[in-house]
């Protein structure tokens, strides 16, 4: 399995520390030429690969980390994205009526044809999601939403293997309601910082 982060600012850089501490290699790119970012990277540590974005996207499993308006700039990347898996970490101030009336996640979905779409990763802030997920004698809880089971199980996964405790809550029109910040709409679980303990 290989694994993309697309964007890398607060939040990308806070997803490529959570692969380096865990050792797990992922590329990071954005619009840019790699070598701009080159030396962020590599201060992260050895596992984080600066890429061009038409090479990232080769990825199994790509972090979407951008700003929310330019999401449909990174679907172009390519004609056909079956098989692929996108984790839509991104939050929105658009309103209600330009998506369509559709959940955020589900506005994205329909920008990355043939994606399996997980919202995940979204609901803590930068510097929350930057820290190591170990708190307390547990582990910081990620909340993950779609509408494919067998999507939202391997980044469960993925979740679990970068240290943190994944929260199954179903379908992107129930669950990912959830952790969706849009405009002043604020899922009740956003921004909500807790811990699991096994």
């Amino acid at each position: 399995m290989s694994y993309a982060i697309i964007g890398f600012g607060k939040i990308g850089h806070a997803l490529a520390r959570a692969f380096a501490r865990n050792g797990i290699e992922v590329a990071v790119a954005t619009t840019r030429d790699p070598e701009s970012f080159a030396a962020d990277a590599a201060a992260i540590g050895p596992t984080i690969i600066p890429k061009p974005l038409a090479e990232a996207v080769k990825a199994d499993t790509l972090f979407l980390a951008v700003r929310f308006e330019s999401h449909p700039e990174v679907a172009k990347a390519l004609p056909d994205w079956e098989g692929k898996t996108i984790i839509d970490a991104m939050n929105t101030q658009a309103p209600l009526e330009e998506l369509d009336g559709l959940p955020s996640s589900a506005f994205v979905a329909k920008a990355f044809t043939g994606a399996r779409l997980v919202k995940g990763f979204n609901h803590l802030v930068a510097a929350v999601l930057d820290r190591d997920p170990a708190v307390h004698g547990g582990r910081r809880v990620v909340f993950l939403a779609s509408d494919n089971d067998g999507a939202a199980a391997e980044v469960g996964t993925l979740a679990e293997n970068l240290g943190f405790a994944p929260i199954q809550l179903g379908g992107l029109s129930e669950g990912g309601l959830l952790v969706q910040a849009r405009g002043k709409v604020w899922g009740r679980l956003i921004f909500k910082d807790l811990v699991k303990f096994d």
